[in-house]
């Protein structure tokens, strides 16, 4: 245990520094917030059911501007502005793979998500796929827990262009194909309702509906990495692994910690001949946390202390 809180702390070091930085509310905000559905009744309504495409930016970030301010009253006591809200870190990383370009299409056969389609979330990006789970489940699982204030029946998603049978688009289709995904983000609004103020048993039951969500799904699109450069599959397949120190150290996902955070990703997809820490176009600290993050997954899967994607093979 002493080995992953080394890791975790010195993963979570590097970006303390920038924190002071992070003061002003509209600076650290996903992109297109405050131009997101922020109430239900801005999806389209038919026969009272809420109809929404969680393959369109907006409408996908909507859904967790919506779960933002129906949770925010949990977090009152925390600080102003729901900045303390713990759910901060999945709209905050779904705004960081929009902006580096990661829901695009990677294989270029259409123009979903680049400058003639920008709100287009491709099915065939594996980031895009891991993150409709880390977006429909604990959506859904708050509606069926209550905390939206409607009906399970209510909500209902649109599926893909293809690959319709991976996805579930309902509360009741998510119960039935992820069962033990769904219970855990039930057993985090559940805790959240009766006792916001244990803020640590919180970031517990958060981190551990994360990532089981995010391990769990990552095995259906093991195809998608195919269409990646080799340093991008590599950083993919390593991110998950970094999740999973960041769980153990229970890193807190409030707004500004995520935000500044996230100020050390990589701004874009990685190519074939990037190198950390050697890339002209990023940061001292995007180069930094690129190395970090190679030599963890390096020494983790030799040593084996966090399964990997490659050990389910």
């Amino acid at each position: 245990m002493a080995f992953f809180s080394l890791w975790a702390c010195v993963l979570v070091g590097c970006f303390s520094a920038s924190l002071a930085e992070a003061l002003n509310l509209s600076a650290v905000y996903p992109p297109l917030w405050d131009e997101s559905p922020g109430q239900l009744s801005d999806y389209r309504v038919e026969n009272r059911k809420y109809i929404i495409d969680p393959w369109i930016y907006l409408e996908r970030m909507g859904m967790y501007r919506i779960l933002l301010n129906k949770t925010a009253k949990y977090f009152e006591t925390y600080g102003p502005e729901n900045e303390q809200n713990t759910l901060w870190g999945l709209p905050l990383q779904h705004g960081w793979q929009y902006g580096s370009g990661r829901l695009a299409d990677p294989t270029g056969r259409t123009d979903c998500g680049y400058e003639s389609n920008p709100f287009c979330i491709s099915e065939e990006s594996w980031w895009a796929d891991l993150n409709y789970f880390l977006c429909v489940l604990p959506f859904l699982s708050a509606v069926d827990s209550g905390i939206m204030g409607i009906q399970p029946d209510q909500v209902i998603l649109l599926p893909p262009p293809t690959s319709q049978t991976k996805f579930c688009l309902t509360v009741s289709s998510c119960w039935s194909s992820y069962p033990e995904l769904m219970k855990k983000w039930n057993t985090f609004y559940q805790h959240l309702k009766s006792d916001c103020r244990n803020f640590d048993g919180l970031l517990v039951d958060l981190w551990a509906a994360h990532t089981s969500t995010l391990f769990a799904t990552s095995k259906y699109f093991e195809d998608r990495f195919d269409n990646y450069a080799v340093p991008e599959t590599n950083f993919g397949k390593a991110w998950i692994v970094v999740v999973e120190y960041l769980a153990i150290y229970k890193f807190p996902t409030v707004l500004h910690k995520v935000y500044a955070f996230q100020k050390g990703l990589p701004p874009r997809l990685l190519a074939t001949d990037d190198k950390a820490p050697f890339i002209s176009d990023f940061t001292d600290l995007q180069n930094m946390l690129l190395s970090f993050v190679n030599i963890l997954y390096c020494v983790n899967s030799k040593a084996g202390l966090i399964q990997t994607l490659d050990s389910l093979k």
